[in-house]
């Protein structure tokens, strides 16, 4: 039986700033604490699925540097299958920098480097045995993208497709996936249509429907989730919670998504697991290092 959860996707060094408020453009605003955490949209997924229960094969490219080797002793830590990790000897390895606010608001800039040079080349066929679900985001080529979704339509594998960060996507690489989490951003950026009602998020789903996605669920923040598949339409709430840090939270839903749906939820109640475990993250600084284990939410 298949039970793996092939993540493929980024990682980063997170440098965090904490601070009372944004500088605006030209500004020096003196900072409170700074953290240096494990990141990226690909790891902080696999991860959290990971320490949720699932069992997940990890693809990234790393550069031949301190973060590089700091990230392969993670992985190493949270018992993830890195047998087909690579490294670059040409780029260094991503690095993400955060200025996280009091309200718990934060602004990402990210330097991509080694994350950028995973190509389809450095995908084999192996990486696909015994997979159930496909974990992909946009940190890494669009070609890498396409060429994974290709790979699994031919072999009937799922795909849950994190369009983040936003971008446009073509309809090809749209066709067959079995679920698309954009937030309201991801959402305005890719359809065109804003998200601020029931009407628009129906809207925005169908556009995701009419290119071939199967399912769609776009994460609101504070106020849930919006799932719309062939039998729902229907809005699953968020727990209320004070935040403190929402960097990686959408990182961290994808990821509990990931392993609710390989132990056979159903899409309601993987999005409720996925809520419960994303509200958690967000009581906690860093993104990683915020993912709540499975005992946290029994």
């Amino acid at each position: 039986m298949k039970h793996t959860i092939l993540v493929v996707g980024s990682s980063n060094t997170d440098m965090v700033v904490k601070t009372s408020e944004f500088p605006r453009p030209g500004q020096t605003v003196l900072g409170g604490e700074f953290l240096m955490n494990p990141g990226g949209k690909g790891a902080n997924q696999a991860v959290a699925a990971a320490r949720l229960g699932g069992q997940v094969r990890f693809i990234a490219r790393l550069g031949e540097d301190i973060f590089g080797k700091q990230a392969e002793i993670n992985f190493k830590e949270e018992s993830l299958d890195i047998d087909f990790l690579t490294f670059s000897e040409e780029h260094a390895s991503g690095v993400a920098l955060i200025t996280v606010a009091e309200s718990g608001e934060n602004q990402i800039v990210v330097a991509s480097g080694a994350n950028m040079d995973l190509l389809p080349e450095h995908i084999p066929d192996a990486a696909f045995d015994a997979v159930a679900l496909v974990v992909m985001q946009c940190e890494i080529p669009l070609e890498t993208v396409r060429y994974i979704n290709e790979q699994c339509l031919q072999r009937q594998i799922p795909v849950l497709l994190n369009p983040a960060p936003a971008m446009g996507l073509s309809e090809e690489m749209l066709q067959g996936l079995y679920l698309i989490t954009p937030n309201e951003t991801e959402t305005e950026i890719i359809t065109g249509i804003r998200p601020v009602d029931r009407p628009s998020l129906e809207a925005a789903a169908a556009w995701f429907r009419e290119r071939g996605v199967q399912q769609v669920v776009i994460t609101l923040g504070k106020d849930g989730v919006y799932l719309h598949n062939d039998t729902q339409q229907t809005i699953i709430p968020a727990q209320e919670v004070t935040a403190i840090d929402t960097t990686g939270a959408g990182d961290v839903f994808n990821g509990a998504l990931a392993a609710a749906l390989v132990k056979g939820s159903d899409l309601v109640a993987a999005c409720s697991f996925a809520s419960q475990a994303a509200a958690v993250s967000v009581t906690r600084l860093g993104a990683q290092s915020a993912a709540p284990f499975s005992w946290e939410l029994e």
